[in-house]
């Protein structure tokens, strides 16, 4: 049977199960990535564990979020990662090394492999013909413990690509161009795989752009084939013998069809404050900005930073405007700097940032308020830059760069001079000083775990109860982020290793009072409508609300991560078998459940009763989820597996 390369890599690492779409499969993975603001946790989890060393062929954990060291906190948490990394057998990437997508890309990504990652834009590595998948923290300490990943087969989309992108537009303009027609939810238990004659014209990091955004469409994945776009990436970073073909077969077929036409796109846009409010630049060209923002795993290649560096040699950004560059990697900037692109930007009026993901979560650059941030960033969810009340737009680095010059937003095809066309160079720099190799077994074993004081242990917690009233303690409408659940910006992410203390800002961005009332109201549920907890992978947005005490949440329907992370930690997702029941449930009503249990236990439909009579509600897990859910999460679950 002719196979698609999603099929094929699923195929090559599938462990139990069977390829038909909704079916419960498990995958073997070959790589873990983990960043500070998740890898805290998944190290803590680990020394729960006992684990000695890790089981994968690669683990890497990059410092590259909570750059920012106002304080001892962040700091702090690079040393214990540091040590946690070598008494594990990780690989570890310093502060300052680069964002880990394109590190990992540059260092590890090859065709065939699965990596799992606790970062949602794990994705990226898709462009290498790599299957990679965002997860849970625990979901990747299971998987560095040799674990396979649990998942329900999704759909295969593909996405055809022809002819060729025209002047001003870029890769950004592509996945845009999937969130204008999709939205952020169209990718719900689907991998996209992108393929046809239009994949000429895109680079391995272009195809990065692409791949890193699907996460934002909710897909499960973004898949490309491997072929002289990824040798020539990796004959470029010294490693061509990683590289083997992989290609769909003459005559695969995929669940879903859609085909893009790139020379028929323009310039996109995102408006705030979703990833799929999206329109042609064109459409709002002359509104004001103060602010336009270079760089993060959605832009992360030597070109976008090149092509900015071109549109600015000898011209100057307007005096009203921060133009904030952000490179992702000290290899790309390095690189930037000995082709002289560095003083371009600088020149330009450039504000140069140290290599990491910073603005990108909140980390700094924050936009000033009441007015409009360009970013080419992955999303612009209501205060994840760092200012509550933002306004942020999503775009290419043309589009960005063309605005800042102008000191108005801007379609770049109206810039009077000729688009300059960057390819990637054949000869990066390439900067190893700052990866630092796994020790061997005997020396790892020597090493102490370095802790300090804001590092907590993991909260322990019951299992979900037989019977069980909840006050419905809050009532949410569709699309609420976990960026809302649980901010991200350098006032909040400071404290990921302590959940006592972050839990005080659970569901600041819906409710500044809900953890006043979650305390005062014990065990209690929330209800909110489509796509319930869509964007970062961080457990931090379960664990800290289960923390205040949620113990049920209902949902029209879940982002995948985030479903996933709440059986991981033992609260119970439900969604509605009737939609139109949400309208009848409202803050302060109580729900009472009885037979948790065995409901649970015996098919997939839970009652519960309310002021308006009985609902229906669905649970959608798997047997081994349910017995995960009935010990309290995952954690439990492997304590008395390890014990028996």
């Amino acid at each position: 049977m002719a196979m698609n390369v999603a099929h094929k890599l699923i195929d090559a690492h599938l462990v139990e199960g069977h390829m038909a779409p909704g079916e419960a499969i498990a995958l073997a993975i070959d790589q873990t990535l983990t960043q500070d603001a998740t890898g805290t946790m998944v190290m803590l989890e680990l020394e729960a564990m006992g684990l000695e060393r890790v089981k994968t062929e690669v683990s890497a954990q990059y410092v590259d979020h909570n750059l920012i060291q106002g304080d001892n906190k962040n700091p702090d948490d690079h040393r214990f990662l540091q040590s946690a990394a070598a008494r594990l057998g990780v690989w570890f990437s310093r502060a300052g090394n680069g964002v880990s997508h394109p590190t990992h890309q540059q260092h590890f990504g090859r065709p065939g492999k699965t990596l799992l990652g606790a970062d949602s834009h794990t994705p990226a590595a898709g462009s290498m013909g790599m299957l990679a998948i965002g997860a849970g923290g625990i979901d990747v300490a299971m998987a560095m413990a040799g674990e396979p990943f649990h998942l329900k087969m999704p759909e295969i989309w593909g996405v055809r690509l022809t002819g060729e992108l025209p002047d001003w537009v870029s890769a950004k303009d592509v996945i845009l161009e999937m969130l204008r027609r999709h939205g952020v939810d169209g990718g719900i238990g689907r991998i996209i795989e992108y393929h046809g004659p239009g994949l000429a014209c895109l680079s391995a990091m272009d195809r990065h752009v692409i791949a890193n955004m699907g996460a934002e469409l909710g897909a499960t994945t973004s898949v490309f084939p491997a072929d002289g776009a990824v040798q020539r990436f990796l004959a470029a970073v010294g490693r061509s013998d990683d590289w083997q073909p992989l290609a769909a077969d003459d005559g695969a077929r995929y669940d879903i069809d859609e085909e893009i036409d790139l020379s028929q796109l323009e310039p996109l846009i995102a408006k705030p404050s979703s990833p799929g409010n999206v329109v042609p630049v064109r459409e709002i060209a002359g509104e004001s900005l103060s602010q336009a923002y270079i760089g993060s795993s959605a832009n992360p290649g030597y070109r976008d930073f090149a092509v900015a560096a071109e549109m600015v040699r000898g011209r100057r950004v307007d005096d009203w405007v921060s133009f904030d560059v952000n490179p992702t990697s000290r290899s790309i900037l390095e690189t930037l700097d000995r082709d002289g692109h560095v003083l371009s930007l600088l020149a330009a009026g450039a504000r140069l940032h140290q290599a990491g993901c910073n603005g990108c979560i909140g980390m700094g650059q924050a936009p000033a308020n009441d007015s409009n941030s360009l970013r080419t960033t992955p999303r612009n969810f209501p205060g994840r830059s760092g200012t509550r009340e933002d306004r942020v737009y999503l775009c290419s680095p043309e589009t960005a760069t063309a605005s800042a010059l102008n000191g108005v937003i801007s379609d770049p095809r109206d810039l009077a001079f000729d688009y300059p066309r960057i390819s990637e160079p054949d000869d990066p720099l390439i900067d190893v000083r700052d990866l630092m190799p796994p020790l061997e077994p005997g020396a790892a074993r020597e090493v102490e775990l370095i802790k300090g004081p804001n590092i907590a242990s993991l909260p322990e917690f019951e299992a979900i109860g037989e019977h069980m009233e909840l006050p419905i303690v809050l009532k949410m409408g569709d699309d609420v982020s976990t960026d809302e659940i649980m901010p991200a910006g350098n006032e909040v992410l400071p404290y990921r290793s302590n959940i006592p203390r972050i839990a005080e800002f659970c569901f600041r961005g819906i409710d500044e009072e809900y953890p006043q009332k979650a305390r005062s109201s014990g065990d209690h549920c929330i209800v909110g409508g489509r796509n319930y907890g869509q964007g970062s992978s961080r457990e931090h947005a379960t664990i800290a609300p289960r923390y205040n005490g949620l113990r049920i949440a209902i949902a029209k329907s879940f982002a995948r991560i985030h479903w996933q992370n709440l059986v991981n930690f033992g609260v119970l997702p439900l969604r509605f078998d009737d939609p139109a029941d949400y309208d009848g449930l409202e803050t302060g009503q109580t729900l009472i459940f009885d037979d948790l249990h065995e409901a649970l236990a015996h098919g997939d439909r839970i009652t519960a009763k309310s002021d308006n009579g009985e609902i229906t509600l669905r649970h959608d897990m798997t047997p081994r989820q349910v017995e995960m859910l009935l010990e309290g999460g995952l954690v439990n679950w492997m304590k008395r597996h390890r014990e028996g």
